[in-house]
């Protein structure tokens, strides 16, 4: 506050400067008055304003003055986004297809088997929802990049969230599965609802920080989770001496394990030190599990203790349409773990197809996105899946093996069904510690150490939802995790709404600019005027902390300029461009600020407001109680307007 005292030359060369812009009588400033907008059609405004919230992308332009046989190929286009792009396919597309399908498909069938688990559900599932979901998403997403299927964060919620209702899945195994595919019909269900009513913007509320931190915290969780299956535990003991704990686990699957992790991490390396080598930690888990199942085979090491998959259904099963849950109890269970796997769902696969879309410069329509992942899920569900989306670590893979189109999907689908109808089999002395290791390395990098960092540079509190979100998921559950991150980030908009950012304003020497103070410690304030700017629309939710903490400013202004001994206040100029909205109880306010103003003898003058608050004061009859005269287009003219009153009592 160094800058609000003036010497006594500053303050006469500030005098004579407000005193020489008046020195020419007969070549005044030209002053702009603010314009008052034109009336609204009542009807019209809400309109442009419903569609500015809900269809902001202008969704139907490409249908305006077309023939309704064009209208309907169009509609059409934009359901099956494939019939648009599929016209213009070739065969040096279908190339980089091909290679990146069957990339993407060797390593989503060791993962998809180990996602399963996460899940508490048998291995085919995991496979299945490599199966349909991509197909379906091939014909109606958007996203030329994602690869589809299951991961490991919405399969260890799914999980966790399923076993809350169910405690036992191997002994209520029928029943579990049937809610599974329940929670799964009703995701789909939301995602396919947000599409279609264009409320997207919703999962936004789940910020980056907060995404940072809960993906962290369910990194950890997973991994921990699988150490059963490293060590090859089959159960744990109570005795506490190291001989009993350490005879509870099976060094031969300690060494499998720590083997395939030890190779995993060295292919990841290698794949991220070399962009050249991405295949390298894209076949890395199916080279595991060949070698992994050889070993157990030829060794019969599953006769030593070493836990293996055992068997997994050939085929295809039948629609699991009849084992949905539309009634009783169980239905109500499904709706809301879907409607949690759907959004948490939704947030990753938003996520990872924009970050690629921005990579190939293309655009993602957000609201499609939800519909194509909406509809996959309830096909899904209805073919024994379970809740599929969009995967990083495949999608990064797809994309630098060169994928083109969502055809790379339909080539990891085809593959993924050959698996089911012939290869099955070969995975019945595949070791579960291999399956332990290929998820922990699959989830490592979901810890994002330099993310967090640049929280914590960038915003003290959105540091603080990354950690809470991150130590919920981790010392509570996944559900706790997830409430803290929305919770704390619900909380930080809300203090941003009540608790807006104010600012003094001072001049810049040699300019009419006007700019915070704390900002440009060279500005000036100009004597017997305080400028404040507020940094916010005025509601009702901040309006009385707007005007209480521009009357503290003015309080702690009068302070200091009495200590100086310089002019007192006069006027109180509130820079206004920021304020881009008020509601009555802002109006309310500004009412009130002025009366407190006018008792201690202080003008009120306001600069700049925009067209939708310049109507709303002159239709409360604001305007007319404050004086059109002092509202001004910039604080520049409205400090020259004041220089007068100011100069007629030095």
């Amino acid at each position: 506050m160094s800058s609000a005292v003036h010497s006594t030359e500053e303050y006469d060369m500030d005098i004579r400067s407000l005193s020489s812009s008046r020195s020419h009588p007969q070549d005044p400033p030209y002053v702009h008055k603010v314009g008052l907008p034109p009336k609204q059609n009542l009807f019209k405004e809400f309109k442009a304003t419903v569609k500015e919230t809900f269809f902001a992308d202008d969704p139907l332009r490409s249908f305006k003055d077309q023939t309704r046989s064009k209208k309907f190929i169009l509609g059409l286009q934009a359901i099956f986004p494939i019939l648009e792009w599929g016209r213009n396919y070739s065969f040096v597309k279908f190339r980089g297809d091909l290679i990146a399908g069957l990339t993407i498909a060797s390593l989503c069938i060791p993962q998809d088997i180990g996602y399963a688990k996460l899940a508490n559900l048998d291995p085919q599932y995991g496979l299945y929802s490599s199966f349909v979901p991509p197909l379906i998403y091939a014909f109606m997403g958007s996203s030329r990049d994602i690869a589809i299927g299951p991961v490991a964060v919405v399969s260890l919620l799914l999980g966790t969230l399923l076993q809350n209702e169910i405690a036992d899945p191997v002994a209520n195994a029928a029943e579990y599965r049937r809610l599974a595919f329940t929670a799964t019909f009703f995701a789909g269900i939301t995602q396919v609802s947000l599409g279609f009513l264009r409320l997207g913007f919703l999962i936004d509320f789940l910020s980056h920080a907060a995404i940072v931190g809960f993906m962290g915290g369910a990194a950890i969780t997973i991994a921990l989770q699988q150490l059963k299956g490293f060590l090859g535990i089959k159960k744990f003991t109570k005795k506490t001496d190291i001989v009993s704990v350490m005879h509870s686990w099976n060094w031969q699957t300690i060494v499998i394990g720590a083997s395939l992790l030890s190779f995993l991490l060295f292919a990841k390396y290698i794949g991220k030190k070399n962009s050249k080598l991405f295949w390298v930690p894209a076949i890395g888990p199916l080279i595991s599990v060949i070698l992994s199942t050889f070993f157990v085979y030829i060794t019969r090491a599953d006769k030593n203790g070493v836990q293996i998959v055992n068997h997994i259904e050939k085929g295809i099963n039948p629609s699991s349409v009849n084992q949905l849950y539309f009634s009783g109890d169980h239905l109500l269970k499904g709706a809301r773990i879907g409607i949690v796997a759907g959004m948490i769902a939704l947030t990753e696969a938003i996520a990872i197809g924009r970050t690629f879309a921005a990579m190939k410069d293309y655009q993602l329509d957000g609201n499609k996105e939800m519909v194509a992942l909406g509809t996959m899920n309830i096909v899904g569900s209805m073919a024994s899946c379970y809740v599929a989306t969009g995967s990083f670590s495949r999608s990064a893979v797809n994309y630098m093996s060169g994928c083109q189109t969502a055809v790379s999907n339909i080539v990891m689908s085809i593959v993924v069904f050959l698996t089911l109808q012939f290869m099955t089999p070969l995975f019945k002395y595949t070791p579960n510690a291999v399956l332990s290791a290929i998820i922990i390395s699959a989830v490592v990098g979901l810890v994002d150490f330099d993310a967090a960092y640049l929280i914590w540079k960038i915003d003290k509190f959105d540091f603080v939802a990354c950690v809470g979100a991150f130590f919920g998921v981790v010392f509570a559950s996944v559900e706790i995790g997830l409430l803290i991150a929305v919770s704390i980030s619900f909380f930080k908009l809300l203090l941003q709404v009540t608790r807006p950012r104010t600012a003094i304003l001072g001049n810049i020497p040699r300019t009419t600019v006007y700019r915070n103070i704390l900002q440009y410690p060279d500005a000036t304030k100009v004597p017997g005027v305080l400028i404040v700017r507020v940094d916010s629309a005025i509601y009702f939710s901040n309006s009385n902390y707007i005007k209480e903490r521009i009357l503290r400013w003015l309080t702690d202004e009068e302070e200091l300029v009495n200590k100086s001994g310089h002019q007192n206040i006069q006027f109180l100029i509130v820079e206004m461009s920021p304020v881009t909205d008020i509601d009555t109880s802002g109006i309310h306010a500004m009412e009130e600020l002025y009366r407190s103003l006018q008792k201690r003898e202080i003008q009120l003058v306001l600069a700049n407001p925009g067209p939708v608050v310049i109507d709303k004061l002159h239709a409360s009859d604001l305007a007319q109680q404050i004086g059109e005269d002092k509202i001004f287009l910039t604080v520049a003219n409205a400090v020259a307007a004041c220089s007068p009153k100011l100069l007629s009592d030095v």
